[in-house]
């Protein structure tokens, strides 16, 4: 059953009660993986695995995303700052348990690549952040897994 979450601002970010954070160098330059991940909304179920649906709404204000294994959000996009910050936050989710969840995607150049670097917030209930915090490892790999193949897509 969906629910709506706390809405929260860019702060939440960096505030949040449980919040990993991963990063890897590619060697695609910021400006291609700024715009495959701000403004090729659809083109994330292509690099990312988790990824099964992902489109723009509101003319580009917010996303649906859905998952395999069946989790849906529904987010607004909190920053969009070209080449160097996309955020963005859930509005309504399936996942049970949560009560706030943001993603950051900061964008450094390093050399002739970028550095990337994905952090996921979120606040819930004491199992939900316990769950979330057992599923690091899971998420590491995704991350890992999404930006490796989001690079091989850009430098083709």
């Amino acid at each position: 059953m969906a629910h709506r979450l706390r809405p929260v601002g860019p702060g939440f970010v960096r505030a949040a009660p449980v919040r990993p954070v991963f990063a890897r160098e590619i060697s695609a330059a910021p400006e291609p993986v700024f715009r495959a991940l701000a403004e090729d909304v659809t083109g994330w179920s292509e690099w990312f695995g988790a990824v099964t649906l992902a489109r723009p709404l509101d003319g580009g204000a917010g996303r649906e995303i859905r998952l395999r294994g069946g989790t849906r959000f529904r987010e607004t996009i909190l920053a969009a700052e070209e080449p160097q910050v996309y955020a963005y936050r859930v509005d309504v989710t399936n996942a049970p348990g949560a009560r706030a969840l943001a993603e950051e995607w900061r964008l450094e150049p390093a050399g002739t690549g970028t550095r990337v670097r994905w952090t996921f917030a979120a606040d819930g209930t004491a199992p939900f952040r316990l769950a979330l915090r057992a599923a690091r490892p899971g998420l590491g790999r995704a991350f890992r897994s999404a930006v490796t193949s989001l690079d091989r897509r850009l430098t083709r």
